[in-house]
């Protein structure tokens, strides 16, 4: 079953959605695959400008437009899917944040990008699913780093010894941003359930943490290539 932003749902001009295993890019955005700008995401913090459909974007990691019709997604299997949208529904934008966009900035990138035409006051943001602190252990080098370069309480960044919490980073982030309200959609990749009958998954979603540690344990176990989520929003205009 797809996720959706309550936010996001309150815009009519726009459609949205977050993918899973069952479907990887939601239903009701299929329609619109074809206008998807290609690009590379390198975990990195350039933002593009969109403008046309299918468009090359080359390397970057945040997306943003204004033109109907074109399917803005980000491709996600643990990072963070974040998409916004102008609470007008005229102007949409798409990032992939993951621990090194996080603490490389590319969420006030994105600001800045609409700081340019605008404020972030009228926009919305929606954080999709994401490996949650539940799971998401890392080392403790990196959680230092977290808790040196980013001005936030040590319980948010780190609620559990070595483990992150990369959606509650994102949230802080944003409102610090001044963006009007953000909320959560979906929830951990690593070990949510599939609560689907007519699907044979186990889990709900697409995990690369996970799929690592089955591929350990027995390497015929097959790699994530061509399975990560899209988290995808267009303006319909309607």
């Amino acid at each position: 079953m797809t996720d959706y932003s309550l936010l996001l749902n309150t815009i009519p001009s726009i459609q949205h959605g977050f993918g899973n295993k069952s479907a990887l890019l939601p239903g009701h955005l299929q329609p619109y695959r074809t206008t998807l700008p290609e690009k590379k995401q390198v975990h990195g913090t350039r933002i593009v400008d969109v403008t046309q459909a299918a468009q090359l974007c080359g390397e970057a990691d945040g997306f943003y437009t204004t033109q109907p019709g074109i399917l803005l997604s980000v491709l996600t299997a643990d990072c963070l899917p974040v998409i916004f949208s102008r609470h007008d529904g005229s102007a949409i934008a798409a990032v992939h944040a993951g621990w090194r966009g996080l603490l490389d900035g590319i969420l006030e990138q994105l600001a800045a990008r609409i700081r340019r035409d605008d404020s972030t006051a009228n926009w919305v943001a929606s954080i999709g699913p994401a490996a949650g602190p539940c799971c998401y252990e890392v080392n403790e080098e990196l959680v230092a780093r977290f808790k040196q370069q980013l001005p936030l309480p040590m319980t948010l960044i780190s609620p559990h010894y070595r483990h992150l919490d990369l959606a509650a980073i994102a949230e802080s982030k944003l409102r610090e941003l001044g963006f009007a309200d953000v909320d959560l959609a979906g929830s951990c990749t690593i070990c949510t359930p599939n609560t689907d009958s007519l699907q044979p998954q186990r889990f709900k979603y697409t995990s690369y943490r996970r799929n690592s540690h089955r591929r350990e344990q027995d390497p015929s176990h097959p790699g994530i290539t061509g399975r990560n989520q899209y988290a995808g929003i267009i303006i319909t205009g309607r």
